[in-house]
């Protein structure tokens, strides 16, 4: 019932800029966050930023904080994350949570998310 898509993925040169989007449709929020993800080969799904729908507060990881910035548009149903200054290690596939618990310390773990989209891959060459 739940569709999530994830979108603006690509390939960049160190220092570059992405923004991703995430538009998603038939849920229901029951936590109140929503969030994103990566996962590069070999390595474990990773949250990467997390926002409360409501109030608009952002948690992040310490590698994205200072370079990325999580908003939605909740008129619209669409969550964003524009991500600066970007470096090799950023480089995965980056997911949509549509429905997180919200945690109350750091950012919560993939299986405290549901409503996943299938992915945008984002590879940054140095």
């Amino acid at each position: 019932q739940v569709q999530v898509v994830e979108s603006g993925g690509g390939s960049v040169q160190a220092g570059g800029s992405l923004r991703l989007s995430c538009e998603a449709s038939g849920y229901r929020d029951s936590s109140g966050c929503m969030a994103w993800f990566r996962q590069a080969p070999g390595k474990e799904r990773e949250g990467v930023a997390m926002i409360y729908i409501h109030t608009g507060t952002a948690v992040y990881s310490d590698s994205a904080q200072g370079r990325f910035t999580i908003s939605r548009d909740n008129a619209n149903n669409t969550l964003y994350l524009q991500m600066n200054s970007l470096e090799p290690a950023d480089t995965a596939m980056y997911y949509c949570a549509a429905v997180c618990v919200c945690v109350s310390v750091g950012l919560p773990h993939y299986f405290q998310c549901n409503g996943w989209g299938q992915g945008t891959q984002v590879t940054v060459s140095s």
